[in-house]
């Protein structure tokens, strides 16, 4: 075991054009590989097991796990295939420890650790939702990620508003869900309106026929007594109970229920809420820009409430391109990129998934 951690503790070789680094991401249902050199990515390989969740109406942490069990020799194979590198070439590899879901963590971790040992190559643990931050340096338009930033995270197991001062060295956590993420409202507002999983396209498409202005429901967490305790905090229970509540009224009455209406005013809803905390942390911490990253920014109403607020308040809008917002491998290799262009040291082989890894944990050391 001491030889393995020293094997470890070898600090990765610089290049000229930035290390090569492949990622391994497991935190969920989606099994990433992604190859980068420095700021440049060079593959992004994802095999979803949605398809598999959909008969159950959301993500099973057993199925996950073995579908990652499935999906990683494939998965690495055309990554390295479409970067047309070896493992032998690589400078370092960098595997999401947490937080997500432990089984599907495990098989990640587990994986990294075996190409690590097998081939000498330094490992680094590394954070997921600051990997979401991470794949803003891997746009193609050649402009570079400003810090600070705020940085909006939303996705089907997570809402959270950072303050990033560092990529590295300084990531604050601002606020989170205290229940349901915003992906997991809509998850259950779409099955309660009769449409398939995973919820967030479906109420997307749907709510493109709808009023936003028909129905108003609840914002969450925005009263004047919520922002004393949680400014920064979200809640979408409330608002999924709302829709729910109407629904049943509108159906107890006899009359048909509007879906698309019902569509539109919840997604409504939930954008005004994450838009609006977020400029205000903006606004309080002198930030002028936002960085928004995670699958449910592949909304549309997300995206386009997000271009008018920020224009209106003079704030940078910064989003990664949509192949790199859902869970990916290349943003865990672009972190790890980072730390050793960086020069920080690799992580032990000790290190185990963890479910539960703050965000101020960049890197498990």
């Amino acid at each position: 075991m001491t030889a393995t951690r020293a094997s470890s503790a070898i600090a990765p070789t610089a290049h000229a054009d930035g290390p090569l680094v492949l990622g391994i991401e497991t935190s969920c249902d989606e099994t990433g590989v992604g190859i980068v050199r420095g700021t440049t990515l060079l593959a992004n390989v994802i095999s979803s097991s949605m398809d598999e969740h959909a008969r159950y109406g959301g993500v099973v942490p057993e199925v996950a796990a073995r579908a990652h069990l499935d999906a990683m020799q494939p998965a690495l194979e055309a990554a390295l295939a479409e970067a047309g590198v070896t493992l032998d070439e690589l400078d370092a590899i960098a595997v999401t420890s947490g937080p997500g879901l432990a089984g599907a963590l495990m098989v990640g971790v587990g994986a990294a650790k075996a190409l690590a040992l097998a081939t000498g190559t330094p490992l680094y643990a590394v954070n997921h939702l600051v990997g979401h931050v991470g794949a803003d340096v891997l746009r193609d338009d050649g402009s570079d990620l400003e810090l600070p930033t705020i940085a909006l995270l939303v996705s089907g197991g997570h809402t959270s508003l950072l303050h990033v001062r560092d990529l590295v060295d300084d990531v604050e956590l601002l606020g989170e869900t205290i229940d349901d993420a915003a992906g997991e409202a809509f998850d259950k507002v779409a099955r309660l309106l009769g449409l398939p999983y995973p919820g967030g396209p479906q109420i997307d498409r749907v709510a493109a026929d709808g009023d936003p202005a028909a129905i108003r429901f609840p914002r969450g967490l925005t009263l004047p007594k919520d922002l004393v305790r949680h400014r920064y905090d979200f809640s979408f229970s409330g608002l999924k109970t709302a829709v729910a509540r109407w629904v049943e009224r509108r159906r107890d009455e006899g009359g048909a229920v509007p879906v698309a209406d019902v569509a539109a005013g919840f997604r409504e809803a939930v954008a005004d809420v994450l838009l609006t905390k977020a400029l205000a942390a903006c606004a309080d911490l002198g930030v002028p820009r936002l960085l928004l990253g995670g699958g449910v920014v592949a909304n549309a109403r997300v995206r386009q409430l997000a271009l008018e607020r920020c224009a209106a308040a003079g704030v940078e809008l910064r989003v990664p391109p949509l192949s790199l917002c859902t869970d990916n491998g290349a943003m865990i290799a672009a972190l790890g990129a980072q730390l050793v262009s960086r020069g920080h040291a690799p992580s032990p082989l000790d290190f185990g998934a963890d479910s539960t890894l703050p965000v101020t944990t960049v890197q498990v050391v």
